[in-house]
């Protein structure tokens, strides 16, 4: 079995069972996106207290 085998294999079997949307939606669940997560969180939290970050409006 080639190694792209699996995978592909795989996602048609997600396919076959959630339908294709589904699927899709599943995979990208797992998507790691790009970018500095820590970085960017700590820009856009630092001007906020923990009072306006712990409202329910937040």
């Amino acid at each position: 079995m080639p190694p792209t085998e699996p995978p592909n294999q795989g996602f048609q079997d997600l396919v076959d069972t959630l339908g294709y949307v589904d699927a899709v939606r599943f995979i990208k669940q797992f998507d790691q996106g790009h970018g500095d997560y820590t970085k960017d969180r700590t820009q856009w939290l630092d001007h906020l207290t923990l009072d306006e970050i712990l409202s329910p409006d937040f």
